[in-house]
């Protein structure tokens, strides 16, 4: 059951890590406009750039929160360029606000877009909201999205933010997609986590036992459990994410396959169930 966030929550996920004072300093930028906002870090351990990494985060943790949770995600290789500095505002299927993103237009939010129709977008211009009006250019996540995160969570309208922008001019995250063609799937692959499993963006509601991966000319059985495989074995399963992905038991699948995010994989089905949908 998802409850309604009365004690104004933001999340944080960024590329930063944790050597450097860069997310305490936004911790900081938030605490000076309203310390009462309790902060829950998703990860400050993207690997740097890498924005699909960050989408996956972010979109795999969005529905454990509570309605009206502030999610400022700062992965941004592009800060201080073209690309828009943006508010969004999810709302449930009763027009409630389910909860808001805010950060770079650089496809970051797409993941999370992809579930939910019912959104509306700003681009973040009023610097009234900012930290400064004349903002780093290489530190937006202290003087923008921080600062409009903690805005936002003491109860500041979206439209306050900026001017309105189309939602569906918001930037997607280029991942090849995935169909099915008889009783084969093909994919790529969308994320890989810190164990070195290779998550797919095949929906494990479209699987049905038995099913194999094909990566070349290699083939991995599918099962249940990571244990269903004897140590350094191969395997595809379904993740707690809820998406196919493959692993190796007590390994690395990405060290010992060598794949990368947007890499094509294909999954034999043993007969067709039923058409397959990507989400």
């Amino acid at each position: 059951m998802i409850s309604v966030n009365d004690g104004s929550i933001i999340t944080l996920l960024s590329d930063f890590g944790l050597s450097d004072s860069y997310v305490s300093v936004m911790k900081g930028a938030i605490a000076q406009i309203n310390p009462t906002i309790m902060l829950i870090d998703i990860t400050h351990q993207i690997p740097p750039q890498d924005i699909g990494s960050g989408r996956f985060a972010l979109m795999t943790a969005f529905p454990y929160f509570p309605l009206g949770t502030v999610h400022v995600a700062v992965v941004d290789p592009g800060v201080g360029g073209k690309r828009r500095a943006v508010g969004i505002a999810i709302s449930t299927p009763f027009g409630e606000p389910m909860g808001f993103l805010v950060g770079p237009d650089n496809g970051i939010f797409s993941g999370v877009l992809d579930q939910f129709s019912a959104y509306t977008a700003v681009e973040l211009t009023n610097a009234e909201f900012w930290r400064t009006d004349e903002p780093s250019s290489t530190f937006h996540g202290r003087d923008i999205f921080a600062p409009v995160g903690a805005h936002l969570a003491s109860g500041v309208p979206l439209a306050e933010l900026g001017v309105a922008i189309a939602p569906e001019s918001l930037v997607q995250f280029a991942l090849p997609p995935c169909f099915q063609v008889e009783t084969t799937i093909y994919g790529c692959i969308q994320a890989i986590d810190h164990f070195g499993n290779l998550i797919t963006n095949i929906p494990g509601t479209s699987l049905f036992q038995p099913w194999s991966v094909m990566v070349g000319t290699t083939n991995i059985l599918a099962a249940f459990t990571y244990s269903d495989r004897l140590a350094g074995e191969l395997i595809s399963l379904i993740g707690s994410h809820g998406w196919l992905e493959i692993a190796i038991n007590s390994g690395s699948a990405q060290t010992l396959l060598n794949l990368k995010i947007g890499d094509p994989i294909k999954v034999k089905l043993d007969k067709i169930e039923s058409s397959m949908k990507c989400e």
